[in-house]
């Protein structure tokens, strides 16, 4: 896929096509400000980090991973019981299949967001995958915040605001999660409801093996 710049935001390309503009429509309908502004500021540092390493990526392919990547926190899709990370993929999936793109490409698009919260993993894989990570541990985490020009993450963060974003998105986090909290064994979302969940008690790994109905 192919897509002309139609603007930059602190000198980083944002896709300009029927397939982003429909993108763009269709979170902004169903996400709030919180979500929204994040998901954007995910695709402008996964792709300022993607352009800085000399990644060969798909700015189309990373725009939609990125913009779908928390979908499963928004009251549309968080009813479910499966990951909230598997609501956003799915639906990019679906998304993306619907207006032609090929399975391979939609895949790529899946792995990104169905992997965005499992450390380390995804910088070895496509880049369309790894920068979607990028982005999110550069915007909820910080990590590489020192590496990103001050005028550049100016820039981004006034075209995209983040009023008290830490607790917004921890509060989403929360939300999204305290219905589903066998969803959080074995990742990094078992921290959220250990903090504000009341009653939440965290599961075992090795407590498990060892009640299993094996006998040895």
């Amino acid at each position: 896929m192919t897509a002309t710049p139609a603007a930059t935001i602190g000198g980083i390309p944002i896709p300009d096509s029927k397939l982003a503009g429909e993108a763009t429509e269709l979170i902004r309908d169903i996400t709030d400000d919180l979500i929204y502004h994040h998901s954007r500021r995910v695709y402008l540092f996964g792709a300022r980090h993607g352009l800085h390493h000399g990644l060969d990526f798909d700015p189309e392919l990373l725009y939609v991973g990125a913009l779908f990547h928390d979908l499963g926190l928004t009251e549309k899709f968080r009813s479910s019981q499966q990951r909230f990370e598997l609501d956003g993929a799915d639906e990019a999936r679906a998304f993306l299949t619907a207006r032609g793109i090929p399975e391979d490409r939609a895949r790529l698009v899946w792995e990104g967001i169905a992997l965005h919260t499992t450390p380390e993993i995804p910088h070895h894989m496509a880049p369309e995958v790894a920068l979607v990570t990028a982005g999110v541990e550069l915007d909820v985490l910080g990590i590489g915040y020192d590496t990103l020009p001050p005028e550049t993450r100016e820039a981004i963060v006034a075209a995209h605001p983040r009023p008290d974003f830490k607790r917004r998105i921890l509060h989403a986090f929360h939300v999204g999660l305290a219905h589903r909290p066998q969803t959080t064994f074995g990742n990094v979302k078992a921290d959220v409801l250990a903090r504000f969940e009341e009653g939440y008690t965290r599961p075992n790994f090795v407590q498990i093996i060892e009640d299993s109905p094996w006998t040895d």
